[in-house]
């Protein structure tokens, strides 16, 4: 049966877009409420400092919104190359004359008084596609939330404790140490045709669309991301010591960086670990066994927690690895190793939003509800695997939103018909066979900035970002 996403929400009105920037203002704001000294560090060079981000979201906002959408004449010109993200790399912002942590609020607050003052006198009904439906603040919107998500992963890599507030979640399913899961692991998702992308949300990217049928196999997907208690079984085996799991890049890789496990994690309380390799390295650039693993189910479910003496640090605690959480801070090259290991293999990103059930979110088209996805910072973790079925899509997968963005097997190319809005550098620079996609979101990330149809990507080195990973099989 062929799906279609339902029929284009009502185009957001004057009144919620103007909560949506209040809320994503309300976020940078707190991740940067600290002494000054660790605004303008940089934590690592993977990050920029905390200071450029702040005044480059305001930036972001007086060049579309005052600039492109409103005719306002610049406030600030001679900042646009100091704040241009593709001038300068995250390595070499600290040495920029960059605006002080009083006066990037200074500016960022001066920017949103005009910002609102354009809101209430554009007509979100004009032809013009960045004012049409809001479609310029929905841009601004998201792109602050991605920026606070990026400042959380700045944070968390400072190792510095008591700045992130932490959270209450469900309590996760009991399960002892060494149990299996049952067959219900997995879902499966017939074959037929689905359509992908959009053309119906009104705050969607340039390269979620246009919407196209896609024809797909049978396959079979995770019900939940692989969790913390199944990738210590891969560890355990020797997974980061066996060359057959890994492709030649990636077995390169782990060896010259001295990776042993996911980043920040380490074998006993103390930071490093013992051993030839340590988990914590931040070293990396911007994350008969076939036959006895066909089919592993691993023991994500447990509820005991420090398995084998690991432990992680959390934003400046450390504490121990709690099994029924998805696994997070892994590369994609970690990410398809496992799956090799586990007999199964990532899915293509067609795969994963089919698997949604093409909707904008799993449920529906409703926003999320606390019960059904872990989104937008409630508590600084991962969810357990298996506390929102409430949030399952219509074959049964769970957690697809929130929690962890999930490395898929694909790589980050144009959808036929592809057109660049509003600008290249977003989507269209990217393109080829450098960057893999990433889906879902992560417990960081806010309900304004993601949905299915949603296509995050990164270098498959990539670790300090919040990802983890769900496995696939073909039907049979």
């Amino acid at each position: 049966m062929r799906e279609r996403h339902a029929p284009p929400p009502p185009a957001a009105g004057k009144e919620l877009i103007a909560a949506e920037l209040a809320a994503a203002r309300a976020r940078s704001l707190a991740y940067t409420d600290m002494e000054d000294d660790l605004l303008v560090r940089q934590h690592s060079p993977l990050m920029s400092p905390l200071v450029w981000d702040l005044a480059h979201v305001g930036n972001y906002e007086e060049l579309w919104v005052l600039r492109a959408a409103g005719g306002i004449t610049p406030l600030r010109p001679e900042i646009d190359d100091i704040y241009d993200a593709f001038k300068h790399p995250r390595k070499d912002r600290p040495s920029l004359p960059l605006l002080g942590p009083a006066e990037a609020r200074r500016y960022i607050s001066g920017v949103r008084g005009r910002v609102l003052d354009v809101l209430d006198a554009v007509d979100l009904d004009d032809p013009d596609p960045l004012r049409a439906g809001g479609f310029v603040f929905g841009l601004v919107v998201q792109h602050e939330h991605q920026h606070d998500e990026t400042m959380l992963a700045t944070l968390q890599l400072s190792g510095e404790p008591g700045l992130i507030k932490d959270g209450e979640l469900p309590a996760g399913r009991t399960q002892n140490a060494g149990e299996t899961r049952s067959g219900q692991d997995e879902v499966f998702v017939p074959p037929g045709p689905f359509v992908m992308g959009t053309d119906a949300l009104p705050w969607a990217y340039d390269n979620e669309r246009p919407s196209h049928l896609m024809d797909l196999p049978g396959y079979w997907i995770d019900r939940w991301p692989v969790s913390n208690g199944d990738y210590l079984a891969f560890i355990a085996d020797g997974g980061y010591d066996d060359p057959r799991w890994w492709r030649p890049e990636g077995w390169e890789w782990v060896w010259q960086k001295g990776i042993h496990a996911p980043l920040f994690w380490t074998r006993g309380r103390a930071e490093g670990g013992a051993g030839r390799r340590t988990g914590s390295h931040i070293g990396s650039h911007i994350g008969s066994h076939i036959g006895s693993h066909a089919g592993h189910t691993g023991n994500g479910g447990r509820r005991a927690a420090g398995g084998d003496g690991w432990w992680r640090r959390r934003f400046g605690r450390m504490e121990p690895v709690p099994l029924d959480e998805p696994v997070q801070h892994v590369s994609w090259y970690e990410a398809d190793a496992y799956a090799r290991w586990a007999g199964k293999r990532l899915p293509t990103e067609a795969e994963w939003e089919k698997a949604c059930g093409g909707r904008r979110f799993p449920w529906g088209d409703a926003d999320p509800r606390p019960d059904q996805a872990n989104l937008g910072h409630r508590a600084a973790r991962p969810a357990p695997v298996g506390v929102y079925p409430a949030g399952a899509g219509s074959y049964g997968a769970e957690q697809m939103i929130g929690d962890v963005w999930e490395w898929t097997s694909s790589w980050f190319q144009p959808y036929p018909g592809f057109r660049s809005f509003p600008y290249p550098e977003y989507s269209e620079v990217f393109f080829g066979e450098t960057y893999r996609v990433l889906r879902g979101g992560s417990w960081a990330t806010h309900s304004a900035a993601i949905r299915t149809t949603f296509r995050n990507w990164d270098y498959p080195i990539r670790r300090q970002i919040f990802a983890g990973f769900r496995c696939a099989r073909v039907a049979g």
